[in-house]
């Protein structure tokens, strides 16, 4: 990854971050040096962040990638956040994970995979 890659990449992190915050989510960034051993950005309880700051995404290998790290480091359900230049932010996750979530927040029956 080129070194302007990388600090779109970290711009990303640091946006969503803020983003976060405003909703009073206590998030902060992985960091750059922690070689994957952290997540993209911690903080929202059950969740599994992979951020995505390209313009050219292929979402089913972020999506991947997002499953991979979320099984290795067991800190919540997979889901990639992600953006294009002055587009606004998405979140991609995989159903099951989503009904899951939204399930516990509305208090529904909750579903097995």
């Amino acid at each position: 990854m080129g070194r302007a890659s990388q600090k779109k990449g970290v711009a990303g992190e640091r946006e969503l971050v803020a983003i976060l915050q405003e909703y009073g989510y206590d998030c902060t960034r992985g960091g750059s040096l922690t070689f994957g051993s952290v997540a993209d950005v911690t903080g929202l309880p059950g969740i599994h962040i992979e951020v995505k700051r390209v313009e050219k995404l292929n979402v089913v290998e972020a999506m991947e990638q997002s499953i991979r790290d979320s099984e290795r480091m067991r800190d919540g359900m997979p889901a990639l956040f992600h953006r294009r230049n002055r587009k606004p932010w998405l979140v991609t996750m995989r159903l099951v994970d989503w009904l899951k979530q939204y399930q516990t927040e509305v208090g529904q029956k909750e579903i097995s995979p």
